[in-house]
């Protein structure tokens, strides 16, 4: 199986989403505003244009799109170039018509803004700064160059220019506001896209290794009866074959055999004999689970559980849910990798509500990042002291990002703070980062589970 790594940036290749379908459809509409345009102010307004070279920079845009159609197949995608290159042609298209009727001094020199704007929904920045810059020069040349717009009388029609001047500025204005804000905001949505299918990789991921424990534990399960028959029968024709020594070897043989088997099914499905005990497990078992992973990797992970008053000998069983456990992981993970020596796994639970706290002695999160923590390819904390001890380490911030979706996928309220002072004079190791998940004990307690599906099996058979 080829190994995928869930946490690229799948973004880099978005210009390719592009069809070249979708362009020719845009280029035809354009073609024809630009013919009714064009007709509507010689016959209706009677304005003296120059028709054919009109007619020529609108047929080029149409051989175009002919060409486009006919060569390239239905299904092809544009490449960065490829789509530069075509907002390029239509800018400079663009750029002629209004050469030829006016510059500024026609209304429809707004329409420049079009291909910068849309370059920026789906370009990186690099092409649409090219885009910016070279539709800044065009509507600068325009602005002192182009074909006057005359009336059938000989009347040219002109704004002032000041206000010519004032129509720079504010087309200026635009293109940096309006190419700005649609590449950052496309941006953060192809960003945001990115970190969730991440994150539901992440939980297809868990989720088949909850399935094939299942499968592990029940088999484990079905098979121990078959063993046990062989076994028997085994010790049976070894007493039986005392005067065959050969055979009575192999039927030694047999009953080795069994009894490895029932150690390996006994060890695989250490989970459970059956689906319940692969649904729910007390609070502590879940949590230990979860941080399994990261218990031999040199730091000291501390659990803690303390219920409320008149509760504290009574544990909760919480549903093994994918998401609890793989987001619980992912934020013992983050504590790991940026604590000293310690992480403390908190644990309280009370009769509303079941809260786990996460805390390390570490750096801390930085403070310009607290609001942003969670946000996807975000990195977290890493001081010029850690960068030096952990080159390798290039964290892109989805693990957070992970986490904290599922958590609150599974109901949980998620908090980040820092450890601004010791808790008590005993425990003031704990001035590192604190990541609080707290859950309605009604989202995650197999008992509320296990009531709402008999109060619901007794809605749909009313009988019962």
């Amino acid at each position: 199986m080829s190994d995928l790594n869930i946490y690229s940036p799948l973004g880099q290749q978005r210009h390719n989403w592009v069809r070249l379908r979708t362009m020719i459809i845009l280029r035809w509409v354009a073609i024809f505003g630009q013919i009714v345009a064009i007709t509507v102010a010689q016959r209706l307004y009677n304005l003296q244009l120059e028709l054919g070279l009109c007619y020529l920079a609108i047929g080029v845009s149409i051989i175009g799109n002919l060409i486009a159609i006919f060569v390239f197949p239905e299904n092809k995608r544009l490449s960065e170039i490829e789509n530069l290159l075509m907002v390029v042609f239509d800018l400079l298209q663009l750029s002629f018509l209004l050469f030829l009727t006016g510059g500024l001094h026609n209304p429809f020199a707004l329409l420049l803004l079009g291909p910068v704007t849309v370059s920026a929904a789906i370009m990186s920045l690099r092409s649409t700064v090219v885009l910016g810059v070279l539709a800044l020069i065009i509507v600068t040349v325009l602005a002192q160059y182009h074909l006057p717009l005359r009336t059938e009388e000989g009347f040219i029609l002109r704004v002032p220019s000041v206000f010519v001047f004032g129509n720079w500025v504010a087309f200026v204005i635009a293109l940096l506001f309006l190419s700005a804000y649609s590449w950052k905001t496309t941006n953060e949505m192809h960003t945001m896209s990115d970190a969730l299918q991440a994150t539901y990789l992440a939980l297809s991921r868990e989720q088949k290794l909850t399935d094939l424990g299942g499968v592990v534990a029940a088999a484990a399960h079905e098979l121990g009866t078959p063993l046990a028959t062989i076994k028997l029968a085994s010790a049976e024709l070894i007493e039986e074959l005392a005067d065959r020594p050969d055979l009575a070897e192999d039927a030694r043989l047999i009953r080795q055999q069994a009894d490895r088997c029932r150690d390996i099914l006994r060890s695989m499905g250490r989970a459970g004999k059956d689906d319940l005990h692969l649904r729910k497990a007390p609070l502590s078992t879940v949590l230990e689970e979860a941080a399994e992973p990261h218990l031999d990797r040199g730091k000291f992970i501390t659990f803690e559980y303390n219920g409320q008053e008149g509760l504290r000998d009574v544990q909760p069983e919480i549903l093994r849910r994918p998401e609890i456990i793989h987001g619980i992981r992912n934020l013992v993970q983050n504590a790991v990798d940026f604590s000293e020596q310690n992480v403390w796994v908190e644990c309280e639970w009370a009769d509303d509500r079941i809260s786990v706290r996460i805390v390390d002695d570490g750096n801390g999160f930085p403070a310009h990042l607290i609001g942003r923590i969670g946000d996807p390819f975000v990195s977290r904390r890493k001081t010029e002291r850690e960068r030096k001890a952990r080159p390798e380490y290039e964290g892109m911030g989805l693990g957070l990002f992970i986490a904290k979706t599922l958590l609150e996928r599974s109901g949980a309220e998620l908090s980040f703070a820092n450890g601004s002072r010791p808790f008590s004079s005993d425990r003031h190791e704990k001035r590192g980062a604190i990541v609080e998940v707290v859950w309605p004990r009604n989202m995650i307690d197999a008992a509320f589970s296990e009531v709402a599906e008999i109060t619901g099996e007794n809605r749909r058979n009313p009988t019962h």
